[in-house]
């Protein structure tokens, strides 16, 4: 009689972990898993801001965050969500104009003033025509846009910068590819392509005259030790898109897409408060290190930019009245 009250006992207990266990992995499989791509590093502002987000959706998603590129080659992003081998992850906007030509208008030069331009944007009527276009057509759902500063010009020579004009000659260092070029063209320079890892010793030698980037790029690398001034031109707001791809997003209820779209915009705003802060900081600090930091007349570049790229090949696909909406907001 013992034994066989041992063995109900033993059999009632078992079937209550199996229970629980039952449980516990019906709400593990309840729990949505974001694995998520950035090509920036484990060390940037960006990746903390989103270690940030992964604890604030800890209760409602198993946010999964991969760094470095260690998960997908930097521009496979866009792909890997089509394909349905990522839920989440940090897309350039050059790489959905590759299968969205009209989306080229959203990386030109002096299309958005600022971070908040920017954000206004996407937030707009017409900002959200471009992200439902980008949704229907390529299966992925844009959750917002994540800046990570804004490209200015750093010059050996003292000469001073007011208008493109004063441009002319630059030996502009620019990245390889057309759409850089003309970039460097489309603010009055000589753009002259050349390797990141040789930009330093081209100032240094005078192989070029100066060389475009954020400012914490322009501490990181060193190159105030080898120029004058820094123009704050200002000509191309960086940013990148978080991205959840589409399959993964029908799946969630709007419970879980307004959590994670509250949350994810959370830690955007903190992400891109911090980038200022720092290229404040930097700004001073360049100062200090004796070169001239002045801004020139932007609304000049600004018209001279846009006139030639409304001039070119590059603007063949945007949308006609597009440009006019972006600078009236």
């Amino acid at each position: 009689m013992v034994l066989s009250l041992t063995r109900r006992v033993a059999l009632v207990g078992g079937a209550i972990l199996a229970t629980a266990g039952f449980a516990t992995t019906v709400l593990a499989a309840e729990k949505p898993t974001l694995k998520f791509s950035a090509v920036f590093s484990d060390t940037d502002i960006r990746a903390e801001a989103m270690r940030e987000l992964g604890k604030a959706l800890s209760d409602d998603f198993s946010f999964e965050p991969h760094f470095g590129a260690t998960l997908f080659k930097q521009g496979t992003e866009l792909v890997a969500l089509q394909r349905g081998n990522l839920e989440a992850g940090i897309v350039a906007p050059q790489d959905i104009a590759k299968q969205i030509p009209s989306w080229s208008i959203l990386s030109s030069a002096y299309l958005f003033r600022d971070a908040v331009h920017l954000k206004t944007f996407y937030a707009s009527d017409v900002g959200k025509e471009m992200t439902s276009a980008a949704e229907e057509q390529l299966g992925v759902h844009i959750v917002t846009p994540v800046y990570f500063g804004t490209r200015q010009v750093n010059l050996k020579p003292e000469k001073e910068i007011k208008t493109p004009a004063d441009m002319a000659g630059i030996k502009l260092r620019m990245p390889g590819g057309d759409a850089w070029q003309f970039l460097g063209t489309a603010i009055g320079a000589n753009p002259t392509p050349m390797a990141y890892s040789e930009v330093y010793t081209g100032l240094q030698t005078g192989a070029i005259d100066g060389q475009d980037n954020p400012l914490p790029n322009d501490y990181n690398m060193k190159f105030y030790e080898v120029t004058s001034q820094i123009v704050l031109t200002s000509h191309l707001i960086g940013y990148d898109l978080f991205v959840v791809s589409k399959k993964t997003w029908d799946s969630l209820t709007d419970e879980q897409k307004s959590k994670l779209e509250t949350e994810v915009t959370k830690a955007v705003d903190s992400s891109t408060q911090k980038h200022l802060d720092e290229e404040t900081r930097l700004a001073n600090f360049f100062k200090e290190q004796g070169l001239k930091v002045y801004k020139p007349d932007v609304d000049a570049f600004r018209a001279f930019a846009q006139e030639k790229y409304l001039e070119s090949d590059l603007a063949k696909d945007w949308p006609e009245g597009l440009l006019d909406k972006i600078n009236a907001l």
